[in-house]
């Protein structure tokens, strides 16, 4: 009788479910334990609901923006008054119940696409049972909803359990007035005054969709500037273009706490001053799901933030055991999650696999406009970690952005010297997410910018700006920007 490998997957989100996929069409017995739906809180309560809502709100900024410029008219009802009402308004609603469905939706079709392949879902919570067994196997302990428990032998465990909100001691959400960003989808009705609290990806992207949504925004920022992560030529624009519109940016600003009075909501800050509004929302970070799992007593070590320590086949300390997503603290992205999972389940199974390179990884930040980023970074080439060439070139110089009344925004490349490789890039533009991907292309490759620049776009096209880029680093003999 052939034997059959046994894989248990704790955690059904990108990095659990990818993982099953590859594991079950290997042909390993994979069951995928999960408490709350596959796709975890990439789909039910973080980006699959976040982009719905921002989709609706990038209709709103671009109508807003440019209906004018563009010389679309837009019949007003109220001819007589000086300043006329918002021409275009949003029933919040209806947005939030098109959010939910939608990823319930794509909840349940990763759920048939993993039983479809093959594996078993379980709903329930696992933990590690022990260490490892003398044969090499581990026990999995599932603890379902109606308090029974069932034992999985394993060969291998996979640990994706991803991450929950971070919250302060003295800001407490509510659910109903102060929120954090699983709760926002609850919502009605659009808040009046929303004060954002942390200015980190999740807290742009919702601070700027809510603005375009109507919201009177407040962003609450600890750092210089909002983005501290990102580039800074692009955080500049996305930061200018935040307080053009109206948004309330306060910078060097750290929240201490945040309470309810009636319907309203003061925040007080480190320094003692006070800002109300009608709704908070914290979004000050996430802590990995890792507290219960039976981890260390496995052998898994942990760092101190709690994060599951891996190597680059996503390996931890305890042999069998492997870790994906963003309990293990390398990339909070999906995509990142999904490949950490893959490449545990090629490794452990004897396939081919190459270990994970983040300096080829592509994101995007999903505020209006978009800033999307591979490989190295400005950050990377200041302090000395990388010998490259940068060339950046406006938007404003495109033909195509002229056309569409796009003033923001710009793309910029990295390039080694002497060889012209390219090894990073940065663009910020409408769905930069889009045109990212021939950078990615060439970082993946070690395409040239020689390459990169005798490729044919289309005019006219914002790809165009990308193909110039290249031109420039081709054809300049020394280091600089434009």
């Amino acid at each position: 009788m052939e034997y059959v490998t046994r894989i248990v997957i704790i955690g059904g989100g990108p990095g659990g479910y990818e993982a099953a996929l590859v594991a079950a069409q290997l042909g390993a017995e994979v069951t995928v334990v999960d408490c709350d739906g596959l796709g975890g809180a990439s789909v039910l309560t973080d980006c699959v609901p976040s982009k719905t809502l921002i989709a609706t709100a990038e209709v709103m900024t671009t109508f807003d923006s440019s209906y004018e410029e563009l010389g679309i008219i837009v019949a007003d009802d109220t001819p007589h008054i000086d300043t006329p009402a918002r021409v275009v308004g949003v029933d919040l609603g209806k947005v939030n119940r098109r959010v939910k469905r939608l990823a319930l939706a794509q909840s349940h079709d990763i759920t048939a696409s993993v039983t479809r392949a093959g594996a078993r879902v379980m709903r329930g919570r696992g933990r590690l049972d022990g260490m490892q067994a003398l044969d090499g196997s581990r026990k999995v302990i599932v603890a379902a909803a109606d308090g029974t428990e069932e034992t999985l032998v394993a060969d291998a465990v996979l640990i994706a359990t991803g991450g929950h909100p971070r919250e302060l001691p003295d800001a407490q959400p509510d659910g109903e007035r102060i929120l954090n960003w699983t709760q926002v989808y609850d919502l009605d009705e659009l808040p009046e005054e929303l004060i954002v609290v942390g200015s980190g990806v999740t807290g742009a992207e919702f601070a700027g969709a809510y603005q375009a949504l109507g919201s009177k925004v407040t962003l609450v920022s600890s750092r210089d500037r909002v983005l501290p992560g990102e580039d800074p030529d692009a955080a500049a624009v996305l930061e200018d273009v935040f307080r053009r519109r109206g948004m309330n940016v306060m910078a060097r600003s750290r929240a201490a706490a945040a309470k309810r009075v009636g319907d309203r909501v003061e925040v007080t800050l480190a320094d003692g001053r006070v800002i109300t509004g009608s709704h908070c929302l914290m979004a000050v970070g996430a802590i990995p799901n890792s507290a219960g799992l039976g981890l260390e007593e496995a052998g898994v070590k942990l760092r101190e933030s709690g994060h599951i320590w891996t190597d680059k086949v996503s390996r931890t300390t305890a042999p069998g055991v492997y870790a994906a997503g963003d309990v293990t603290g390398v990339f909070a992205l999906a995509s990142v999650a999904a490949m950490q999972g893959r490449i545990a389940m090629y490794h452990f199974l004897g396939d081919a696999v190459a270990p994970l390179n983040l300096k080829t990884v592509s994101s995007n930040v999903f505020t209006d406009p978009e800033i999307a980023t591979v490989g190295y970074s400005q950050a990377d080439v200041d302090a000395g970690k990388i010998d490259a060439r940068v060339v950046k070139l406006p938007l404003l110089r495109n033909p195509r952005a002229k056309m569409q009344g796009i003033r923001d925004g710009f793309v910029k490349i990295f390039c080694r010297p002497g060889t012209g490789i390219v090894v990073g890039g940065v663009v910020v533009s409408p769905r930069a997410s889009e045109l990212i991907h021939p950078i990615s292309i060439a970082v993946d490759n070690n395409l040239t910018v020689e390459q990169i620049a005798n490729a044919f776009t289309v005019y006219p096209s914002l790809s165009g700006s990308i193909a110039e880029v290249a031109r420039q680093l081709h054809t300049r003999k020394s280091g600089g920007e434009l």
